[in-house]
């Protein structure tokens, strides 16, 4: 079973892009409030955080990329609904 991603045990969860989003606007909002720290700790994990924010929207990217390919194949996804998934197995209970 899914912990955060919507399936058809957990219908109310999310979608991996949605949740991506809101992890990187969280780090954004790190990364602004350390902004103007020039001590050399705070300049490493600047630094560190920018990386992870490239990382975040190239995975952004690569969900947003699998919806479409989802729903251009099998139409919008009935999981929210109790529906079943659109590809794969039904997991087991």
């Amino acid at each position: 079973m899914t912990h955060f991603l919507r399936s058809d045990k957990k219908p109310d969860g999310h979608k991996l892009e949605d949740l991506l989003v809101q992890l990187r606007a969280d780090i954004l909002h790190r990364c602004d409030v350390i902004a103007g720290d020039t001590r050399p700790e705070a300049l490493q994990v600047l630094a560190n955080n920018v990386k992870i924010l490239g990382h975040l929207t190239d995975a952004i990217n690569a969900a947003m990329d699998s919806t479409r390919v989802l729903d251009r194949a099998f139409g919008p996804s009935q999981a929210a609904q109790g529906g079943p998934p659109r590809i794969g197995k039904p997991e087991a209970a």
